[in-house]
């Protein structure tokens, strides 16, 4: 026989609808605010966006302005630098270019004090083949020795022409300091006055440098 639900069943099955209820009103109270708080926080972020979107040109501009005055102040420190350098490397180049041309200038002064000395101590051969030549007679002068030393004396005066070494006028031309070397004064009426009439010894220039005064008798 079946036995009929009592007082205690219905008390209990009470308590635990009204948990339930409490349970679900609290998950709804939970769930309400955090839709609140999520549409507030919402709401704020809107706000600080607007915010911003309202700041952020007049920021942009004025951060604009400063990366533009920066880079204005590092490319004018950069050009200040590269002229610097470049004036630098031109004061280099310019003392450069001075000492070489005072190095050239040198080397070609040492080079012609050199060969104007060699010159000097070649020129006396020089004079002994003219004088031995000049002795010879007619007759001599068709001998194989003589031809060998015309052909010895005119190897040396083409090597001195190609060094610039060239002999000095001065018979008919007029006296010169310069150039020749009076060792004396004649009284000749045939021939104007400071007029050179006799050479004894031949004066030469080195690339129009006077290597040896003519020796010259001059008409007064």
């Amino acid at each position: 026989m079946a036995k009929k639900p009592g007082k205690g069943n219905r008390q209990t099955g009470s308590r635990e609808e009204t948990i339930n209820k409490l349970k679900d009103l609290e998950k709804a109270a939970k769930e309400k605010a955090e839709e609140e708080k999520a549409e507030e926080e919402s709401g704020k972020a809107e706000e600080k966006a607007a915010e911003a979107a309202d700041e952020t040109p007049e920021k942009t501009e004025e951060a604009a302005a400063e990366n533009a005055e920066e880079a204005g102040g590092a490319d004018e420190k950069l050009q200040a630098k590269i002229d610097e350098l470049n004036d630098k490397v031109m004061r280099q180049m310019a003392e450069f270019e001075n000492f070489r041309k005072r190095t050239e200038k040198e080397k070609a002064a040492m080079f012609e004090t050199g060969a104007k000395s060699v010159i000097e101590k070649l020129l006396p051969v020089v004079d002994n083949f003219e004088r031995g030549l000049g002795g010879l007679s007619e007759e001599e002068k068709k001998g194989a020795f003589a031809e060998g030393m015309q052909m010895v004396y005119k190897q040396m005066m083409d090597e001195l022409e190609k060094l610039e070494v060239k002999a000095i006028d001065a018979v008919g031309q007029e006296f010169d300091p310069n150039l020749h070397n009076a060792v004396m004064h004649v009284e000749d009426e045939n021939a104007p006055d400071n007029t050179v009439v006799e050479e004894f010894q031949k004066g030469y220039t080195y690339r129009n440098n006077v290597v040896r005064h003519s020796m010259v008798k001059v008409a007064n």
